[in-house]
């Protein structure tokens, strides 16, 4: 009797202990948030694209306290100021208590947020500190404005829509999608849009969307066909044949009632290359081009074709005229309209030449010896 005295007396003190324990664990609660330290709310900033890689500033914040001592993640969170985060932007995360944003990275965020490029404006940003890998224990720091001036690479863009998507490798006609194709202005801000479009239909159609989601604010032909655009009562823009149009439209001038200024233009092109690296050299009188195929699958202008070096060159032009060629600058692979160095190859042989004209204001060659 006494063993099984002792014997249930060493349990219950088992149990106890046990009880004991689990009364006693620590769990943590958030006693202090982070506090921001730097920057200073107010602080400006200028940002340039070339400069994007350059360390630009580094945020210091106070530790969270959780009255334990544990690791801590912390996340940089950036808004439209006044917006009270309602759809922040993760701007950084990290177990230290600070982050250093590049040029390039507070652009980034700066966008993402929903500022416009090259104008002043307002963001708010905060830290947010969790716990664990669940991230619990959510605390918030004092929020810091600054005000940011972004930048943009991206050149503006407009789409092309029409009955001729389908039958040329754009998508379905009529179809605002990813895969309209586009027109480039030449820079930010600029409304002289232009791009290369084929249109394998024989009577094309087509307008011009703001963006390829929707047909909010299409433009149109104004009915005379005169090379007029306006944004009501619009006409879809009518062509006569099938081809390869260099598409141009200015969508600039809108004010109120007065469409004044806004026209496009089209112009059927077909390529060739020229010049003294060709069999048939510069063109002298007679039309001497060495003709290129269109490739609807590469979208690219392609031909095979016996090329000589040794300061022999050459160029791209349409329609067997100097009015729209591209050359290189440099011979780096990008093209430049008229006037453009003319191109070269570094060895005699035959060639795969393409020429990409895509891209709206990136236009691109290659030649690759065969």
């Amino acid at each position: 009797m006494k063993k099984i005295f002792k014997l249930s007396s060493i349990a219950l003190l088992l149990i106890l202990g046990v009880s004991c324990s689990e009364d006693e664990q620590v769990i943590a609660t958030p006693a202090g948030a982070p506090e921001l330290l730097n920057p200073e709310s107010g602080a400006a900033y200028v940002l340039a694209p070339e400069n994007a890689s350059n360390d630009l500033l580094t945020l210091v914040w106070d530790h969270a306290d959780y009255s334990v001592q544990t690791v801590v993640n912390y996340e940089l969170q950036v808004a439209i100021s006044g917006s009270d985060f309602a759809t922040p932007i993760s701007a950084g995360t990290t177990t230290n208590r600070y982050y250093t944003w590049k040029v390039q990275d507070l652009n980034s965020v700066a966008l993402a947020a929903g500022l416009t490029p090259f104008t002043a404006g307002d963001v708010d940003v905060r830290v947010k500190s969790t716990l664990g890998s669940n991230n619990a224990q959510i605390a918030y720091s004092n929020v810091v404005t600054l005000t940011i001036t972004a930048y943009s690479t991206d050149l503006p863009k407009v789409f092309v829509i029409g009955n001729f998507l389908d039958a040329s490798g754009y998508g379905s006609d009529w179809s605002p999608a990813a895969t309209l194709p586009a027109l480039a202005a030449s820079e930010f801000g600029k409304t002289d849009f232009e791009g290369y479009v084929y249109m394998n239909v024989a009577s094309p159609e087509f307008k011009v969307l703001p963006t390829n989601t929707s047909f909010d604010g299409d433009f149109g032909d104004d009915g005379t066909f005169s090379g007029t655009l306006v944004q009501t009562g619009e006409s879809n823009i009518l062509l006569s044949a099938p081809g390869y149009y260099l598409i141009k439209a200015n969508t600039g001038a809108v004010t109120g009632a007065n469409p004044s200024g806004l026209t496009y233009s089209t112009t059927p092109t077909s390529w060739a290359i020229t010049g003294s690296a060709t069999p048939l050299g510069w063109p002298d009188g007679g039309v001497v081009d060495q003709n290129m195929t269109y490739n609807s699958s590469t979208k690219k202008w392609e031909i095979t074709i016996a090329l000589t070096a040794g300061g022999n060159q050459f160029k791209f032009r349409a329609n067997d005229a100097w009015e729209i060629n591209y050359g290189d600058e440099g011979n780096d692979g990008v093209l430049e309209f008229n006037n453009g160095n003319n191109l070269s190859v570094p060895a005699d042989g035959t060639y795969f030449v393409q020429l990409d004209l895509s891209n709206p204001r990136n236009y691109t060659w290659s030649a690759t010896l065969q």
